[in-house]
């Protein structure tokens, strides 16, 4: 075997590599990049980079700004939570879960950003008659819900940008005109705690489960109903206390932050 094929480069794909070259660049920094400062960053011609940077934008992986610069969208993202770690994710999550409904006595779903919206990958019911259950595979509100507020809170500002920008409106949404304040809120004390912006009665109770970067991998959510005919059920309190620490122990499994 020649000394080329041991360091890998038996079988060689120079368009894929400029691609991915382009991709992994993008990645690294801050704000768009022109073509010609692509092209000198990985030290090729203008003329080389310009048709790949073309079929990444016409693929959906790259943006291509009104000022002629370049920027990664979130389809890689997307793409990501297809992957079977998410189907690991889902699977470490439900039995956690469980506990969380049986303990606390209220629903829990786990929700993701999906390419533009928001999808719930989990559900478990509250135990008993009564409880809130949104299906999977259902796509929600990134702005009127408590999971889109935990998600968007911590993205970076320029993923969080990317997310709205690309976001698929939904029915009766309305842009919160505190947004950003209440995403501040969110980061400032690790949870949401909102009344539900689709059902009366309800109060969203939302947290992160985060990553070993800081980023939030999912959101949990229990939409807490307050029961009337059952004085032994925990408090929103020690409700949202159970929630809070259940996403730990999912993130824990998951490779994520303690």
């Amino acid at each position: 075997m020649t000394e080329m094929e041991e360091n890998g480069e038996r079988y060689r794909a120079p368009a894929l590599d400029k691609g991915l070259d382009i991709l992994e660049l993008l990645s690294g920094v801050d704000e768009p990049m022109s073509q010609a400062e692509i092209a000198k960053a990985l030290d090729r011609s203008p003329n080389e980079i310009y048709r790949m940077l073309d079929r990444l934008v016409r693929r959906g992986y790259v943006l291509r700004t009104n000022s002629d610069r370049y920027e990664l969208t979130l389809k890689l993202f997307g793409l990501a939570h297809r992957h079977p770690p998410m189907r690991r994710l889902v699977s470490q999550s439900l039995p956690v879960m469980r506990r969380f409904a049986r303990e606390a006595g209220q629903a829990c779903h786990l929700v993701v950003y999906d390419r533009g919206s928001l999808m719930v990958i989990a559900q478990v019911d509250a135990p008993g008659y009564w409880g809130i259950a949104i299906r999977v595979g259902s796509h929600i509100s990134m702005l009127n819900t408590g999971s889109g507020h935990v998600l968007l809170a911590y993205a970076t500002p320029e993923e969080r940008r990317l997310m709205l920008e690309e976001r698929e409106q939904m029915p009766h949404e309305i842009w919160p005109e505190d947004l950003e304040q209440r995403l501040e809120q969110v980061r400032a004390r690790g949870y949401e705690r909102m009344p539900s912006q689709q059902t009366t009665g309800v109060t969203n109770l939302s947290t992160p489960l985060m990553g070993p970067g800081g980023q939030a991998l999912a959101a949990l959510t229990c939409p807490h109903l307050q029961r009337l005919d059952n004085a032994d059920m925990p408090d929103q309190d020690a409700v949202l206390a159970l929630l809070q620490a259940c996403a730990r122990e999912i993130a824990a499994s998951a490779g994520g932050a303690e």
